[in-house]
């Protein structure tokens, strides 16, 4: 018998469903493929998802995919027996990004070739189950950094779109979380317990980089000004909304 999903907080689900009708990105009928990378924030929208689909008046099917890019670091594979649990139509990829990366990378960062890979596998699965949305997990954190960082470091105003159609015409990506906080999906995925699949990829995370340093000035500018991203969230509103093809932006490379 499948288990029952965890009912998220009332707070996260107000955050999701506003940002879902804000920009429209469920319809009736849809087919979505969620890029689950076993972090709190994908497992987090998982429940969203389950919770919205029982309960919704629009009707769609969900699935789940993970992309194993198989680093020695980051072990997804418990997360079969999960999605199992779950009832889930569940789709595990396992792909040697890594050691591509390692042979063929070329004027590129690490983390922006294994997030355009993985997002090129997760269209392929999304065709071949017949889904025609791709949903990721990126919250207003997420945005915020890379705002900041695109900003700073290369000179442009931009940021990840909630809601886009890709330049093939036949797949629409959604980002259901882009009005939750990160610390959101963090106490729902403690409070209810969710297997979070730890990733500590060694290029990413093991010294602090540009997106470690824009999240750590957003938290000490959070303390000095309270309403700090409900004004970054108003100023990237129009950033958001583009309905252009979005490549992963420096810095994209943020949990799926």
């Amino acid at each position: 018998m499948a288990a029952s999903p965890a009912t998220p907080p009332r707070s996260l689900l107000s955050a999701a469903g506003r940002a879902i009708g804000d920009y429209a990105m469920i319809r009736a009928g849809d087919r979505i493929l969620l890029g689950l990378s076993g972090g709190k924030d994908s497992l987090s929208l998982l429940h969203v998802l389950l919770h919205l689909q029982k309960r919704a008046p629009v009707k769609f099917h969900l699935a789940a995919c993970t992309v194993d890019p198989q680093s020695p670091e980051y072990d997804p594979s418990p997360l079969k027996s999960y999605m199992a649990e779950l009832g889930v139509p569940y789709f595990y990829e396992s792909q040697p990004i890594v050691a591509s990366a390692e042979q063929h990378m070329k004027g590129d960062s690490f983390c922006a070739y294994c997030s355009r890979l993985r997002r090129g596998i997760l269209y392929r699965v999304a065709r071949e189950q017949g889904c025609n949305v791709l949903a990721l997990a990126q919250h207003l954190d997420d945005l915020a950094e890379t705002f900041l960082m695109s900003a700073f470091f290369g000179g442009k105003l931009r940021t990840m779109q909630a809601h886009y159609r890709i330049d093939a015409g036949d797949l629409r990506v959604i980002r259901p979380l882009v009005h939750a906080r990160e610390r959101q999906t963090r106490d729902f995925a403690l409070r209810a317990g969710l297997p979070v699949i730890h990733e500590n990829c060694p290029a990413c995370f093991s010294m602090p980089m540009q997106r470690f340093q824009m999240k750590s000035l957003l938290a000490e500018q959070e303390k000095l000004h309270p309403k700090l991203f409900a004004s970054l969230l108003t100023a990237m509103k129009p950033l958001m909304a583009l309905q252009t093809d979005a490549m992963p932006l420096p810095g994209e490379e943020g949990e799926p």
